[in-house]
This record gives C-alpha cells, sequence and structure tokens, in this order.
C-alpha cells in the first residue's frame, strides 16, 4: 500500500507542471525554447506542405488524421514484411508472416500494442526502430491531437452561431492536425523519451545497437550448447512504450524480464511512466480551457476511480481468501512480489498501457476481473487522447441522463445536446457490447479457434480479456491464449479499429456540432456539472455503462473462476 500512495503521489507532483506546460505548448503560447524547436518544426512544415498558421474544421482535421494513418500503416507494413531484406538485422531474423505483420502494424498504429509475436525473435532492429518505437512515438501524440481539437470545439463557437442560433460546424475551428502532432511530438514526448531513456540506460536496460552475445549455460541439462543473449536499443523503446502509453515490449515477457526491468529504480521508473502523460494531460485541461472547475471535476472522477481500482486490485492479490494459495505466485515476478504484480497490473489496464512485470494470466481470478473492468471503463486515466475522449463520451451521457430526470433540455456550457448528437453517441455505447460480446461468443463456440490453455471459466476469462484489451486500446492479454493464429491475427485487428478511431471521431464531431449552435447565458435553471452530485451522476453513469451490461460476461469469466478457486 506505501508503495502505491508514493507511486501516485509522484505521479502527481511531476503531472501538474508537466500539464501547465502542455497546456502552453498546445495554446502556442510564447516560450524561450522556441527558436530551438522551431528550428526542428519548420522544415517538418515544408515537408508536409503545411501552412502551420491555417486552421482547419473538423471535417479537414479528421481527413489529415485518416490520411496520415494510412500512410504510416503502409510503411509499417512494408518494413514488417521485408525486414529479412533490409539493414540493422544482426540476429538474421526473417520476413514476418503477412497476418502477423498486419495485426501487428494495426496494434501499434492504434496505440494497443497488443503483440501476438516475440520481439527478441521475431523483429530486427530496425523494424522494432521505426516500426514499433516510431510508432510508439506518432500514434500516441495523433490520438492526444484530437482530444485537443475536441476542447477547442467544446469551448469555442462558429462565427454566425451567436447571431443566427443556426451556425454550421464547418465553420468551427478545431486547430491545424499536423502542426498539433509535430509540436506534441518535437516538444513534449521526444524530450520526455529522452529523459527516461537516459535514467533507464542509468539501471542497466539494454541501449546498444551491436548483435547480442552467445552463452553457454550453466544447466548442461538443458539440451543447449549454447545460448543467445537478445539485445538492442531496449532502453528507448521502454521509454517510449512507459511514457506515450503504449505497453508492447521489446521481449516477449515485458517489464517481467530482467533486461527490460532488471532493478527497483527502474520498476518504479517505468510504472511513474504509465501514469505520467495520462495525469498531465488531465492537468492540462484547466489551463487549456480556462475552466479550471472542469478540470477539477475530471480530475476528481478518475482519481476516484483509479483509487478504487488500485486497492480493490491489490486487497484481490495479495489479502483474499483466493490470494492465501501459493500457486498463484506461479508467473510473478518475486523480485516484486505480489503487491508490487497488483500495483502495476491495477495501473497499466487504467491507463490503456498493457505492460506487464508479471503475467496477468496468473493474477487471481477476482483480479483478473478488476483489470477487464478497467479497460471496459477505458476513462479511469485511459489512453493518450482515447481516455480523455471516451471521458467526454461519458460526461455528455451524463448530462443527457441528468437533463431527463430534472426535465429540462440536456445543454453543456450552454448548448442544447439534440437528437443528432444522441444519436452519435448511443452508437458509441452500442458499438462496445456489440463487438466484444459477438466475437467472444463466436471464438467459444467455434472448435479450435480460441486456443485456451484452460477449459474451464478461466478459458472464458481469456477469450473475453483478448478482446476487451484490443478494444480498449490496452495491450495486455492473458498469455496462457494461443493467440497467433489466423483467426486471433484478423479478428483482434478488426476489434483494435473498431475501438480506436470511432472513439477518437465521434466525440470530436458531437463537439463541433455543439460548437456551431447558439450559446445561451448560464443561469440558476441551468445544469451545473462542475459539482460533487454532478460527479456522483457521472461515475454511476460509467458504472451502469460498463459492469452492468457486462455482469454475464464477468460471472461467466472471473466471478464464476473465483467460486470454484474457492470450492477446492
Amino acid at each position: 500500500m506505501t508503495e502505491m500512495l508514493v507511486i501516485i503521489a509522484a505521479s502527481l507532483l511531476l503531472a501538474w507542471p508537466l500539464g501547465l506546460y502542455l497546456a502552453r505548448v498546445m495554446r502556442g503560447t510564447p516560450m524561450k525554447v522556441d527558436v530551438l524547436f522551431h528550428w526542428i518544426e519548420k522544415p517538418l512544415y515544408r515537408v508536409f506542405g503545411v501552412d502551420p498558421s491555417r486552421s482547419m474544421s473538423w471535417r479537414g482535421y479528421v481527413l489529415a488524421f485518416v490520411l496520415s494513418n494510412v500512410v504510416v500503416a503502409v510503411l509499417t507494413q512494408a518494413v514488417f514484411m521485408t525486414q529479412a531484406w533490409l539493414p540493422l538485422n544482426p540476429d538474421q531474423i526473417p520476413n514476418m508472416r503477412w497476418d502477423t505483420a498486419l495485426h501487428t502494424m494495426i496494434s501499434f498504429l492504434t496505440n494497443t500494442n497488443q503483440q501476438h509475436y516475440s520481439g527478441q525473435a521475431q523483429l530486427s532492429y530496425l523494424s522494432q526502430m521505426t516500426g514499433i518505437t516510431g510508432l510508439q512515438v506518432v500514434t500516441p501524440m495523433m490520438g492526444l491531437a484530437l482530444a485537443v481539437a475536441t476542447l477547442r470545439a467544446l469551448f469555442s463557437r462558429a462565427p454566425q452561431a451567436a447571431a443566427t442560433g443556426t451556425g454550421d460546424d464547418r465553420q468551427v475551428a478545431v486547430g491545424n492536425y499536423y502542426v498539433d502532432v509535430v509540436r506534441l511530438c518535437v516538444r513534449f514526448l521526444l524530450p520526455l523519451c529522452l529523459v527516461w531513456t537516459l535514467l533507464l540506460t542509468s539501471q542497466g536496460v539494454p541501449s546498444t545497437m551491436t548483435g547480442g552475445p552467445q552463452a553457454t549455460p550453466i544447466d548442461a541439462s538443458a539440451g543447449l550448447a549454447e545460448q543467445k543473449l537478445p539485445l538492442g536499443p531496449v532502453a528507448a523503446m521502454v521509454a517510449a512504450k512507459q511514457l506515450g502509453a503504449n505497453g508492447g515490449g521489446w521481449y516477449g515477457p515485458n517489464s517481467s524480464f530482467p533486461l527490460e526491468n532488471p532493478t527497483p529504480v527502474s520498476n518504479a521508473l517505468e510504472i511513474l511512466g504509465i501514469l505520467l502523460v495520462p495525469m498531465a494531460v488531465i492537468f492540462m485541461i484547466g489551463a487549456f480551457t480556462g475552466r479550471r472547475r472542469f478540470g477539477v471535476l475530471v480530475f476528481s472522477c478518475m482519481l476516484g476511480m483509479s483509487l478504487l481500482s488500485t486497492g480493490a486490485m491489490m486487497w484481490s492479490e495479495g489479502h483474499s481468501a483466493s490470494a492465501a494459495t501459493p500457486l498463484l505466485m506461479e508467473g510473478k515476478e518475486v523480485r516484486f512480489g505480489a503487491d508490487g504484480t497488483a500495483l502495476w497490473a491495477a495501473v497499466t489496464t487504467q491507463v490503456s498501457n498493457g505492460s506487464v512485470n508479471g503475467m496477468h494470466d496468473s493474477l487471481a481470478p477476482l483480479s483478473g476481473g478488476i483489470a477487464m473492468v478497467n479497460m471496459l471503463v477505458s476513462a479511469i486515466w485511459g489512453g493518450i487522447g482515447c481516455g480523455l475522449q471516451q471521458f467526454i463520451v461519458y460526461l455528455l451521457l451524463g448530462v443527457f441522463l441528468a437533463g431527463l430526470m430534472t426535465g429540462r433540455t440536456p445543454e453543456l456550457f450552454g448548448r442544447k445536446l439534440e437528437t443528432p448528437q444522441v444519436r452519435l453517441l448511443a452508437l458509441l455505447v452500442l458499438l462496445q457490447p456489440i463487438t466484444l460480446l459477438v466475437f467472444t461468443a463466436i471464438t467459444l463456440a467455434v472448435p479450435g479457434l480460441a486456443g485456451t490453455s484452460n477449459p474451464g471459466f478461466h478459458g472464458i476469462s481469456q477469450v473475453f480479456y483478448e478482446y476487451v484489451s484490443a478494444y480498449a486500446n490496452n495491450g495486455s492479454g492473458f498469455e496462457g491464449l494461443g493467440d497467433a493464429t489466423l483467426w486471433w491475427n484478423l479478428s483482434c485487428s478488426l476489434v483494435l479499429l473498431l475501438g480506436r478511431f470511432p472513439l477518437l471521431i465521434i466525440p470530436l464531431v458531437v463537439a463541433a456540432q455543439l460548437a456551431a449552435k447558439r450559446q445561451a447565458p448560464e443561469s440558476a435553471g441551468s445544469l451545473q456539472i462542475e459539482t460533487p452530485t454532478f460527479a456522483l451522476t457521472l461515475v454511476s453513469v460509467i458504472v451502469i455503462l460498463t459492469v452492468l451490461q457486462f455482469m454475464p460476461a464477468l460471472v461467466l469469466g472471473p466471478i464464476a473462476d473465483h467460486l470454484s478457486l474457492g470450492l477446492h
């Protein structure tokens, strides 16, 4: 428990000034470091053919987002499929199979990092540095750019809306997509990654371009005359995977592997890296929008859910009845123990990070259920950009339901929430259960598709967890699952896309539509959202839309698994 409080306190202390800096970056506030960053940014704008002073409508912003993703997808797929013939491949890694390459590309394109491969054995240094680490830097900043554009729309209006009340959402300026992404990468994430890379390297995380050495195993009975130790520029990737809410590891066992997480200090740095940027994004809201009470609302809801989730995870893993069996230490690093594993598991699923320092398949059944709930909510802190977008969806739904309960037309910041906006929100609400439950049902119903290592209730959890993780852009998994198959690669690829792009785009569309409406002055009759009462209402809406609608799946999986374990 002490470790949890120290990590959260340290994250808050570092995230607050970082969030204020992020707000200044996205507002374009002049700073002393502009001379240095302009020297880097201006050539990039010329390459992209971008006028940094020109803003975009939501349509232009979304089109630029989609086109940039298509270009990155094609280039990354090409690298994975031809890596055997490209340089920086000292270990002679062959080309990836097409379906594994496709899933890997989509997984990292969507900032999910769900891995159906083992990096040190199936990817060259070039693939790791460009297709993996490169996307770990760019894709979270793409998501954050969409979230910032949504905030701009929520707190702005079209020029003619005030006069006529019939504003066109095409008149709402939401910023320049290319400028936002370049500024976020150059001024924010890359400097952070450089600092974290140096700190991790100092703890012994490999940072080399040479091939790994050959070693003779001590135990000759293993049947290996010699073993190749995989190295590489690991520290840079680990920094990007943690700070960018990515989670994909250089090594298959991720941060439970000693080379990727060698010391208690590196373990603390990596947990801190998971929380730092998502928290900074929340601290950014008040300074960026000028409504600090709104930022406090978002922060208090997320922090409350985070503390509740983390406390429940650590109790389930270390102090519940099922935690008494020594079998639960299987799959966990004895260096970190049950509490250290539980803390990481809670944080990584709250943030859509997905990295692990112990195998989630080995968690106590209720701990696995808590991890699933964290990902179903996807807004406790959430992914970078995605978490804020998901929270805005819950916020708009909470405003709609509160309006119905009080007999008023729902409105947010003086703008009415009407049928077109509610329809788009309903689409997002229905998309999650339809996607997750349909794919889970098909996989469990057709013999040979699931590839589970457990035929009982835990097998249901393995399948459901994999799809929940993909949809939530998390990437962690119950690693007893045989997921390196054609079915898992293709079905998860579709789930990855459905969980990423609608969630980023639809809240921006709704915000632009609201911005185009006449803004009525707030009065005593207006719904006050920046209050403890509305915060409680909002959290209740989140619980209803996640825990309750997925209760049958949770009962058949982790809850039944917990009860069956108690019977034995």
